[in-house]
């Protein structure tokens, strides 16, 4: 351990991080030799490249992502809304192209679970949080039955990734285990963690201590999905799968469709590296970035980064000139990711200013850190939307929110994205699919579609006919389940 340490010494004082070890003394042996394994994790190159970011944002001089570009320039791009009959080529086309892909098993999908979820103020992984307005279903099974119905319809299992971090993985593993089986073999579902990143003082660039021997790190966004699915081989497995198309969607959207086979079969036709699903913005305020079109350029610019001014302009008939809501919903061909993989430069740090606790601020009467009044640090973090500048091929696909957007980010009682917000959505997102079914729900009675067994409107005929009134509480698709 004593050379051990030496050069772990040498190599802070090179970084200018040596303040770390100040409680070294402190330790027992096991806590040392884990503390050492964190540091020895850490890119120190990498880390160099944060402290520059930091320094630059505190001179005002902002980390230039993307050189030359102009939001003044910024338009929304031609959108294929879903269900447009004017669209080239036509939803008939599209669908056609996206049943076929999935029927020869050409398509994988990536549910990114990572994070911290401290939006939601839930202790365990947001995937575990009881979404179902009847059936209480956590947000894996509402999202991994969609999978098994899907598989239901075309006979063909969606290999599926589930990126955790290092706050959801061991839970997120044990839900795989005990629960996969809800329709998904489990042979065809891959868990791969994405890396923490050391969050940092935001005034001085230094490594912050959460414990005596613990460096406060944080996840490294959703991102991190590239590199991660790269080191852990899960593009091979892709491949070796025979995935020619990969769909990612997120965990906290219980009615996100991103096998849905009009937008598959859109991004399938356009020849598309990268195609995203997007929702009308009406209120500038709304926290979604927007995809824009520049000097021929694709691009999402995140909600904190475009101007009050800019996002409030609006086109002469009323609508915002910059509309097209980013929702996390994407498309990407596997040959692209694999390049993009290839990269190390692919994916740019973005800054975010948290509050993080820490040993310096203070501790607790448990000898906890205590968490700051305001923010101290910055976070830095990777969007995987950084890739479409560097696609050849873009393809945009308007949908409706109420069909497809219904994100989970608030805790109870918030006054947007909430659980009683999304229950709402959800509530009404059944009845209009019932509707069409013609079935028909009492006013203030709940009611929700079992996602394992219902993928749309065609399939409320197999549970319920025509002309059925609901008048309990159900789940429709699971009969057994009436209150």
């Amino acid at each position: 351990m004593g050379a051990t340490l030496n050069s772990l010494r040498t190599r802070l004082e090179q970084a200018g991080q040596l303040h770390v070890l100040r409680l070294w003394h402190t330790l027992d042996a096991g806590a040392q030799q884990a503390f050492t394994q964190q540091l020895e994790g850490i890119d120190w190159a990498e880390l160099e490249n944060m402290r520059r970011l930091v320094f630059q944002r505190n001179a005002v001089v902002p980390a230039v992502l993307n050189p030359g570009f102009d939001l003044g320039t910024a338009i929304t791009p031609p959108c294929l809304g879903l269900g447009n009959s004017s669209n080239q080529p036509s939803p008939t086309a599209a669908i056609a192209s996206g049943s076929r892909a999935l029927v020869d098993g050409r398509i994988g999908a990536i549910l990114v679970a990572g994070g911290q979820g401290s939006r939601l103020g839930s202790a365990e992984p947001k995937g575990l949080y009881p979404i179902g307005p009847v059936s209480k279903q956590n947000l894996f099974e509402v999202l991994l039955g969609k999978l098994a119905a899907v598989r239901r319809r075309f006979g063909v299992q969606v290999p599926l990734a589930i990126m955790t971090s290092s706050a959801t993985d061991t839970l997120t593993r044990q839900f795989v285990k005990d629960h996969c089986s809800s329709g998904n073999d489990r042979s065809g579902v891959l868990v791969f963690q994405q890396r923490d990143l050391p969050a940092l003082d935001a005034v001085t660039g230094q490594l912050l201590l959460d414990a005596a021997d613990h460096i406060a790190m944080a996840p490294d966004g959703h991102g991190g999905m590239l590199g991660a699915l790269a080191r852990c081989g899960g593009l091979d497995w892709f491949s070796g799968h025979g995935v020619e198309q990969i769909v990612s969607f997120q965990v906290d959207n219980p009615l996100a469709m991103p096998l849905n086979c009009e937008f598959l079969g859109y991004h399938i036709l356009a020849h598309a590296d990268f195609s995203t699903q997007v929702v009308r913005k009406q209120d500038p305020a709304e926290r979604v970035g927007v995809v824009v079109h520049s000097g021929g350029v694709y691009r999402v610019v995140e909600y904190s980064d475009l101007p009050a001014s800019l996002a409030a302009e609006r086109m002469a008939e009323g609508g915002l000139k910059l509309y097209a809501g980013s929702i996390a919903v994407h498309a990407f061909s596997i040959s692209f990711l694999q390049r993009m993989a290839a990269r190390s430069d692919s994916l740019p740090l973005h800054l975010a200013l948290k509050a993080v606790a820490h040993l310096n601020g203070g501790v607790d009467d448990r000898g906890r850190p205590q968490v700051p009044s305001g923010p101290n640090a910055i976070k830095c973090e990777r969007f995987i939307f950084d890739l479409m500048p560097q696609a050849t091929r873009v393809c945009v696909v308007e949908i409706d929110a109420a069909d497809g957007f219904a994100p989970l980010k608030n805790p109870s009682g918030a006054a947007s994205d909430s659980p009683q917000h999304v229950h709402a959505a959800m509530q009404a997102f059944a009845c209009r699919v019932l509707a069409k079914a013609g079935v028909a729900v009492r006013d203030g009675i709940a009611v929700e579609l079992d996602s394992a067994a219902i993928l749309d409107a065609e399939d409320i005929g197999q549970f319920l006919p025509p002309g059925t009134l609901i008048d309990a509480p159900m789940v429709v698709g699971r009969l057994d389940f009436i209150q």
